[in-house]
């Protein structure tokens, strides 16, 4: 059940003195950098006097802003010949964000990801198949890293080629996958295609899902799909990528590591911290890291507190699953709307199919919304009245949820556009 039963069961006044001691050391290191250096020196901040939250809360957040003018080597906290690996994810400016891993840096990482996976079910008998792009994107090697430390047998496939997928998943009889969930209900489809069962013909115990925010509906939908266990996961880039929050058996929010990871969960706009309960920007600080320590990373993921025990008894505190981005969010009608609440509506119709778009469009100085839903085949038998009850029930649906009432449309399945990566759930023309 515990990969590290110490670390993952730790009395909670132990915990927060190890983060004390670990949060010191992380200063020291990121004193080192160029960019903390002249913060520090700006702000009169003393390094060695910064070792506990409230501490912490005197220096500043550092954004994805900060990362970009910090590029290449100004959060470089080691010297450049220590540096085994980077990895980067580039923006709307082109210029990426980078860090930077010791070996040591990338052994830390490794075994967070092996406690998650361990904690989920992961043995060293299973077949792990990753979908999740390899290269710079974290994903990738991030699980395959964990799954190896394990000992379980790892297929690297990575993302795309959904036949290929299928063959491999059929034929070495796959137990885990890690896979994006929007691909997941694609991919299921496909197998279908392919006369299949993927609930008979595949030996799928255990799925890792990723990468893009989801609701609950959308991983019921996977286990039902594929009659298996999908476990929700969380990470960044900016803090190694996976393994930062992982469900456990339970299923009910995911634990936040600690030992590695100071976290904040804050109003976006005031930065006050937010209580358990209310949703809030997330804001990390590493503990584990030599080479790229960074503190106070605003993420702009939204999340809230979970405050009561788990039931599997490890203590390190959770968060709810990941409810958008601040950057995400878009506004309509002067309502802030989350694509996370319509995925929520969409996902919970047994009728509707694995594919939806929301279109942003301004007619006449008025903006419009609306919603193409593909739905499932056997609905279109021309009984137009019942379609029109299910287009007008959906509606319904999503105006008591997010106080808007937009156009829906029902398509045929494979009417919209897919892709094997990240879902492109909403196309914003009103900029454009």
């Amino acid at each position: 059940m515990y990969w590290e039963k110490e670390i993952e069961t730790m009395d909670r006044e132990q915990l927060t003195q190890l983060q004390s001691k670990r949060l010191q050391a992380t200063v020291l290191q990121a004193a080192k950098t160029s960019y903390y250096k002249k913060l520090f020196d700006k702000l009169h901040i003393q390094p060695e006097k910064i070792s506990t939250l409230k501490d912490l809360q005197n220096i500043p957040p550092t954004t994805k802003e900060d990362l970009r003018s910090g590029f290449p080597y100004g959060f470089l906290a080691t010297p450049l010949e220590q540096v085994v690996r980077l990895h980067s994810s580039s923006g709307t400016t082109g210029v990426p964000t980078v860090i930077y891993h010791t070996a040591a840096d990338i052994d830390s990482w490794s075994n967070l990801v092996a406690r998650s996976l361990y904690g989920v079910g992961v043995r060293k008998n299973d077949i792990f198949q990753n979908m999740m792009s390899y290269g710079l994107f974290t994903g990738g090697l991030g699980m395959h890293y964990g799954a190896e430390k394990i000992g379980t047998l790892v297929i690297p496939i990575a993302a795309g080629n959904s036949k290929r997928q299928i063959w491999f998943l059929k034929n070495f009889q796959t137990t885990v996958t890690h896979i994006i969930p929007s691909y997941a209900l694609l991919l299921s489809n496909l197998i279908k295609s392919e006369g299949l069962d993927s609930s008979q013909d595949l030996n799928l115990k255990i799925m890792l899902i990723g990468a893009e925010p989801h609701s609950e509906e959308t991983r019921q939908r996977i286990e039902e799909l594929y009659q298996s266990k999908a476990f929700n996961s969380y990470g960044l880039s900016e803090m190694n990528g996976p393994g930062v929050a992982f469900e456990c058996a339970y299923q009910n929010g995911l634990h936040v590591w600690e030992d590695a990871y100071i976290l904040e969960i804050v109003n976006p706009k005031t930065l006050e911290p937010c209580p358990a309960g209310e949703l809030g920007e997330m804001i990390l600080t590493t503990l584990s890291r030599q080479a790229t320590p960074i503190l106070r990373y605003r993420t702009k993921d939204l999340a809230y507190w979970i405050d009561e025990p788990c039931p599997c008894g490890r203590t390190h505190y959770r968060i709810s699953r990941i409810q958008g981005r601040t950057d995400d969010m878009f506004i309509y009608h002067g309502v802030n709307i989350f694509p996370i609440q319509i995925d929520k509506v969409l996902m919970n119709n047994p009728e509707v199919g694995s594919n939806y778009l929301i279109i942003l469009e301004r007619k006449d100085l008025r903006d419009t919304m609306k919603v193409e839903i593909e739905i499932k085949p056997e609905l279109f038998i021309g009984d137009l009245p019942k379609l029109e009850r299910l287009r007008e029930r959906i509606q319904a649906e999503i105006r008591s949820e997010t106080l808007v009432t937009p156009e829906i449309i029902l398509v045929e399945p494979g009417t919209l556009p897919t892709t094997e990566g990240k879902a492109v759930r909403v196309v914003d023309k009103r900029q454009l």
